[in-house]
């Protein structure tokens, strides 16, 4: 099938652009921001994803405000033959200006929520390095590039008849691109194969903080080795970078060390991330020590992000067209068991007399010693 994509000089198979090099069904693009104001307040997470060997396309908000509600937003649509329309339902994604700033909208809809917000780039682009491989009983599991960059939002988002004004003063934010063979959605549900290896326990995090006159980032996968009584971190990437303009170029960060706290006191929220402390070091023996502290939570499980919620989760087939919405009460422990999973906190970072913004998204499942965790 022909596109307008194949008239760019960007082939990297003998084919048409709509056809990845692989025909594995978990082949994802996704395009994923959020915005989030600095007074804790409230917290928006959107995101689209591609799925060309399921012939999907969908799109997902989930919106916290005041620590109460949560409105999430769920779009899918058949992918062919409009693969070059970046749109699903009242939902879009424009590119304003190419590896620097990026539009998102939700038109008006039945749930009560909409939203205009483009996101420009404090900082170029960063390449994370190495691409996230994993492999399981011979098989790519996951083999995913990603590139990522905070920034600062202008708009509005209209919840209930309130609008709220973004400025870049008030708001940070953060977006991600990323595209490759991905296990996080439909693959979950699929019937007829072989169930997944399941380690004793695992780590994953992922952080994107930015200062004044620098910013870090960095992604962590751990296992925990029950055999060998340790932990393997099979994945890890992340960088130092700097505003534009500034003439400095990132710096590979080559060590983090985590030392988080969890809330173990909310049955219906186990595991919920504290706070705590980073250290890291870059690749030119820079070291920063960086405190954190959550001021908002996101909760994107109900959303599709690795959650299986009211029959929805990302990549699955929903039809030509589908869109449904919710909300929550967050102060309902019944709810909470039922949305509780992936999720993001947006936080403050201090690194001396520096004070930054950015988020964490971490979860600890499964036997874990380090943090008090012996099973699942």
């Amino acid at each position: 099938m022909i596109t307008r994509y194949d008239e760019m000089f960007c082939h990297q198979v003998v084919s048409t652009f709509d056809q990845p090099g692989t025909s594995a069904r978990e082949w994802t693009e996704r395009a994923w921001m959020q915005v989030h104001d600095i007074a804790g307040t409230a917290h928006l997470a959107t995101g689209f994803g591609y799925y060309p060997n399921r012939n999907v396309m969908d799109a997902f908000v989930a919106f916290a405000i005041q620590g109460k509600t949560e409105y999430v937003v769920r779009a899918s649509r058949e992918l062919r033959p409009e693969i070059g329309v970046f749109k699903v339902g009242p939902f879009s994604y424009d590119v304003v200006e190419p590896l620097k700033a990026v539009r998102y909208r939700l038109g008006e809809n039945d749930y009560g929520l909409s939203y205009d917000i483009t996101v420009e780039g404090r900082s170029p682009l960063l390449e994370e390095n190495p691409a996230q491989l994993q492999v399981s009983r011979g098989r790519v599991k996951e083999h995913i590039k990603r590139m990522v960059q905070p920034v600062r939002p202008t708009g509005w988002i209209k919840v209930e008849g309130t609008t709220l004004e973004l400025d870049k003063e008030g708001w940070v934010g953060e977006r991600d691109r990323s595209w490759g063979i991905r296990l996080a959605g439909a693959d979950f549900i699929e019937t007829g194969v072989q169930t997944p290896e399941l380690p004793a326990g695992m780590l994953f995090n992922f952080a994107l903080m930015q200062f004044e006159k620098w910013g870090a980032t960095y992604h962590i996968r751990e296992v925990w080795d029950d055999q060998r009584g340790f932990v393997d971190r099979w994945h890890f990437g992340g960088g130092l970078f700097y505003p534009f303009g500034s003439n400095k170029e990132p710096l590979k960060l080559v060590q983090v060390e985590h030392s988080y706290k969890f809330r173990d006191d909310i049955p219906e929220q186990a595991r919920r991330f504290a706070g705590g402390s980073v250290s890291f070091t870059a690749i030119d023996g820079t070291k920063k020590e960086v405190s954190i502290r959550p001021v908002t939570i996101c909760y994107q499980a109900p959303a599709g992000y690795g959650g299986f919620y009211k029959e929805f989760i990302h990549g699955k087939w929903m039809g030509e067209k589908w869109m449904d919405g919710h909300r929550f009460d967050l102060n309902n422990p019944e709810t909470m068991r039922e949305i509780w999973g992936y999720c993001d906190y947006g936080s403050e970072f201090r690194c001396g007399n520096e004070v930054g913004h950015g988020t964490v998204e971490l979860m600890v499942v499964g036997k874990y010693p380090r943090y008090g965790y012996q099973s699942y």
